[in-house]
C-alpha cells in the first residue's frame, strides 16, 4: 500500500493543521545532480493562486549533503539586463555561486533564483507543488536537438532581482536530552525542520511521537538504528524515510543515527 493510499484511508494521520486540506502538504526529496540543474524560480502562493488556476507556489529548504549551489543574484540587476543576458546566454555572470559544505542549510523563499550544481547531493523539503519557472538551462538540447522550454516572462515577474549578499543560513537552536540532540534548522509557515542526532548506549532509548496537530517525517541522513512501535521493529539506514502519523503512539529509537525531523 502506498503512502497516498494510506492517507486516503486514514486522513486523520495528517493531523488537524489547516494547511493539510486532506493531502500531504510537503514534498521531501533527495536530489543527486549529475550535472548543473536549470536556473529557476518559484512563485509565492498568492501569485500562483491568482495566475495559475489555484495552484500553490513553492517555498523550500535545502540541507546539504555535498554540493555547490546558485543562490540569487550577485547584485541588484534590472529586469531588462537579465532578460538580455538570458537571450545572449550570459546570465551566469549575474548569478551568485555559493561554495557549500556538508550540513549547510539554505532557505529558498518563493521568488529566489536558484539552481543545484553538478555533483550536488541535497535533501530538499518544499511545499507540495510542481510549479517551477525555468529561467535558464545552459542552452542544452535534448536528443532531438531541441532546447527545453523556458518561462522567462513568468520567472521575471516573480523573481527577486535584488542582490543576495549572504545566503540565508537559518539560526540554529540546540536542545539536549538523554541520548539525543535536536537542532532547529528551519521554521516557516509551510514546514518546520530539525536535525535530530541520536546516540544511544546499549540500554538507552529515545522516545518520540507526533502530536495531534501534524504528522512528522523522519528522513535518515546518516548512521543507522532501530525504530520500535506497536511491538514491531524496523531497521533504519541512511536514505530511509519514515512517516509518523499525527497523534501517533510513541515510538522508540535506538542506535547512532541522524534524522531530518520534518513537521508539516
Amino acid at each position: 500500500m502506498t503512502l497516498t493510499e494510506v492517507l486516503q484511508e486514514h486522513p486523520e494521520f495528517l493531523g488537524t493543521h489547516p494547511q493539510t486540506k486532506g493531502e500531504l502538504p510537503i514534498l521531501i526529496k533527495f536530489i543527486d545532480a549529475k550535472k548543473d540543474l536549470s536556473v529557476q524560480v518559484h512563485p509565492t502562493d498568492e501569485y500562483a493562486i491568482e495566475k495559475e488556476n489555484g495552484q500553490l507556489g513553492k517555498t523550500e529548504m535545502w540541507y546539504v549533503l555535498d554540493a555547490s549551489l546558485i543562490y540569487g543574484l550577485q547584485k541588484i540587476t534590472e529586469e531588462a539586463v537579465i532578460r538580455e543576458a538570458i537571450a545572449q546566454g550570459t546570465v551566469e555572470r549575474y548569478l551568485q555561486k555559493v561554495p557549500v559544505k556538508k550540513n549547510d542549510v539554505f532557505f529558498i523563499e518563493a521568488g529566489t533564483i536558484h539552481a543545484i550544481g553538478a555533483g550536488a547531493l541535497i535533501a530538499e523539503i518544499q511545499e507540495n507543488s510542481n510549479l517551477t519557472y525555468r529561467l535558464y538551462d545552459y542552452d542544452r538540447v535534448d536528443k532531438n536537438g531541441k532546447k527545453r522550454e523556458l518561462h522567462v516572462d513568468k520567472a521575471l515577474e516573480v523573481a527577486n532581482l535584488k542582490g543576495l549578499s549572504e545566503p540565508k543560513q537559518p539560526l540554529r537552536v540546540l536542545k539536549y536530552r538523554a541520548g539525543v540532540a535536536a537542532e532547529l534548522l528551519c521554521r516557516c509557515k509551510h514546514f518546520e525542520v530539525s536535525r535530530m542526532i541520536v546516540n544511544t548506549e546499549r540500554r538507552q532509548t529515545v522516545h518520540y511521537r507526533a502530536d495531534s496537530v501534524s504528522f512528522r517525517v523522519l528522513l535518515c541522513v546518516n548512521g543507522c538504528g532501530t525504530v520500535r512501535f506497536d511491538n514491531e521493529s524496523l531497521d533504519i539506514y541512511k536514505g530511509d524515510c519514515l512517516f509518523v502519523p499525527a497523534d501517533s503512539t510513541e515510538i522508540s529509537i535506538h542506535g547512532s543515527i541522524q534524522f531530518l525531523d520534518v513537521r508539516g
